[in-house]
């Protein structure tokens, strides 16, 4: 009997809706292929576990001996000899004894056990193969899975990396294979030519190669050191924000980048929480410190800090302040997952009746924002898990207006969105602006948020008109997100080719020989005196040598000074592109130039 979204739905992740169930169900049972590929092929090994993934799946394996990306070949020939054999794929339930009983020589699932046995959770298996028969292969899992091998349709193995058991250095390394299944091979070749593309824009090799950012073991593990250019880019991406909050009436402030316990144990995020914040000791006090990991708790002490009349109202609070989050160091990766990082966060604090103008004003300058960088999108509309809802706090009855709300903004905005049960906040349900790059990846970056929970917990108030006291809604907001995770996924989206209002170096100049080097100052004095950041190469090498090195660091624009430029005031330009427009005036160079910049335009081109 096929396994079906209903009775699976509660166990499901997230990203898992009807409409891609089937291909769910197909990528894990091509899993469960693997490790039996892999058990034939390598009998020594043992199987940790490995899931079905939103691009496919992976499964982590304790290796007696080695195995590589060479091997790819055998593996999925025999993976695809189980596929042809048409096994049927049978679940099963079993008791706590019998699992025990069949999985006793692997300290891995052992300890699954015992975990599904701490959650009051039925124990069941899956069959490949006739359960019980000569050769059938048999693996703890929920499930689920297609009713047989043959509905696998194309797959492939991707790679091998290590990975820590449970994520936890202080584990054993396992060896983790990836691979992905489709149902068509056109399918599987754009996914497969999406990766290879992924690879070639990879923000950590282009962030070497752009001099952006840099790691240290000195420093540590997830903290992102930023050179005079990834500095630049990241203060243009935040200066941009506050150019936009300012006109709307939001004030930026400051807060420390620590806190007492006591502020997270009030806002409930010290029992979310604690075991991913960083705990700080005092050389005097006994008192418990924390790295702040978000700035909310922090912006209700700025607002508790006096009176507050309904005339005060709305408080528009933004914070670029640097937050902290003790990542498991297995699960950093770049900029994409760190352990210091900034948003651009905004908490506004306001009246009921002021709450629509508010998100609506937020959402306007989100589409503002997205359009500059030209990402398309839409919304994730993330609301309470239906099967706990015990683990929010605060009155169901508003939880429940407040997620009825939402849907009401989004559709009053004319907003694509999709449901995503259970990645609401603890404190409110979001509406996730998830961004689609130009390889067709979704990344999610701003949110927003309704939030009756935070201030309850810290007992926020205002006079209204009948001078009586009144609670405030709290909604946070933020647009870019983190900064630094926007410039991962702007490298990668951009392969380093910013927009010339974004590059740290917008113009090199390569004067021909050292007799035209006063001539490239003057151009130098003029860009720079409209704002443009310039530099001269003015190494005795041949020209070409100077042009490939500006092509290489993807530098908007080359100007290629000799004498006839000298003559008539002019520049010839060559794009990082490749093309080339000659004898272009000075003038006319720096009016477009400033002009692009000012537009914030994604296309260099000046034609």
């Amino acid at each position: 009997m096929s396994d079906n979204y209903a009775d699976f739905k509660k166990d499901l992740p997230n990203y898992v809706n009807p409409e891609n169930f089937e291909l769910y169900k197909m990528r894990h049972s091509t899993e469960h292929v693997l490790h039996q590929a892999m058990q034939e092929l390598y009998p020594g090994l043992k199987r940790a576990m490995g899931p079905a993934t939103a691009e496919g799946f992976y499964h982590d394996f304790d290796f007696g001996g080695s195995v590589s990306e060479a091997d790819f070949e055998k593996i999925e020939k025999r993976m695809q000899e189980i596929i042809a054999a048409k096994l049927p794929i049978v679940r099963e339930e079993i008791s706590r004894a019998d699992a025990l009983k069949l999985f006793k020589d692997n300290p891995y699932k052992l300890e699954w056990i015992e975990a599904i046995n701490e959650r009051d959770e039925k124990f069941s298996i899956y069959w490949t193969g006739e359960p019980r028969s000569k050769g059938a292969d048999v693996d703890l899992c929920r499930g689920p899975h297609v009713d047989n091998t043959s509905e696998i349709k194309v797959f492939k193995l991707l790679s091998i990396a290590g990975a820590y058991w449970h994520g936890d250095e202080k584990n054993k390394m396992l060896t983790r294979i990836y691979g992905t299944a489709f149902k068509t091979q056109a399918e599987l070749d754009k996914f497969l030519w999406q990766q290879e593309e992924a690879k070639k824009r990879d923000h950590r090799k282009l962030g070497k190669t752009l001099d952006l950012f840099t790691f240290s073991d000195l420093v540590g593990p997830g903290l992102p050191l930023f050179t005079y250019r990834g500095a630049l880019i990241r203060r243009l991406l935040t200066n941009y924000i506050e150019e936009l909050q300012v006109k709307k009436g939001y004030t930026q402030v400051w807060t420390p980048q620590m806190a007492k316990a006591d502020l997270f144990k009030k806002s409930g995020h010290y029992d979310k929480y604690k075991d991913d914040m960083f705990r700080v000791v005092s050389n005097y006090s006994k008192e418990e410190y924390f790295l702040k990991p978000m700035n909310c708790p922090q912006h209700t002490q700025i607002y508790a800090s006096r009176p507050r009349s309904y005339k005060d109202l709305p408080v528009r609070l933004s914070d670029f302040a640097m937050l902290y989050r003790d990542e498991k160091p297995g699960e950093l990766h770049g900029l994409s997952r760190v352990r210091s990082f900034s948003q651009d966060d905004c908490h506004i604090f306001c009246r009921e009746s002021q709450v629509d103008q508010e998100i609506d004003t937020a959402l306007e300058m989100t589409k503002t924002v997205m359009s500059t960088f030209g990402f398309k999108y839409r919304y994730r509309l993330s609301t309470r898990d239906p099967n706990n809802l015990a683990k929010y706090p605060g009155d169901p009855k508003i939880w429940e207006k407040v997620e009825l709300w939402a849907e009401t903004i989004m559709k009053r905005n004319k907003i694509e969105y999709y449901p995503g049960p259970g990645e609401a906040a603890f404190y409110a349900p979001k509406m996730d602006l998830m961004a689609t790059d130009c390889l067709g990846r979704e990344w999610q970056l701003s949110t927003v948020q309704i939030d009756y929970v935070q201030p309850s917990r810290f007992e926020l108030k205002f006079t209204n008109e009948a001078g009586e006291d009144e609670m405030p809604i709290m909604i946070h907001r933020a647009i870019l997100g983190s900064p630094e995770r926007f410039m991962m996924i702007l490298i990668e989206h951009f392969a380093g080719k910013f927009p010339a209002w974004l590059a740290p170096e917008q113009v090199r100049l390569i004067p021909i020989s050292d007799e035209n080097l006063a001539y490239a100052e003057k151009v130098k004095a003029a860009l720079e005196a409209d704002g443009i950041r310039v530099s001269i190469d003015s190494d005795a090498e041949r020209m070409q040598n100077k042009v490939r090195k500006a092509q290489e660091m993807l530098v908007p624009y080359m100007l290629i000074l000799g004498k006839k430029e000298a003559e008539q005031n002019s520049v010839s330009i060559r794009y990082r592109s490749g093309e080339q427009e000659n004898n272009v005036a000075l003038e006319t160079f720096v009016e477009k130039l400033v002009a692009n910049v000012a537009r914030k335009d994604l296309e260099i081109l000046l034609k």
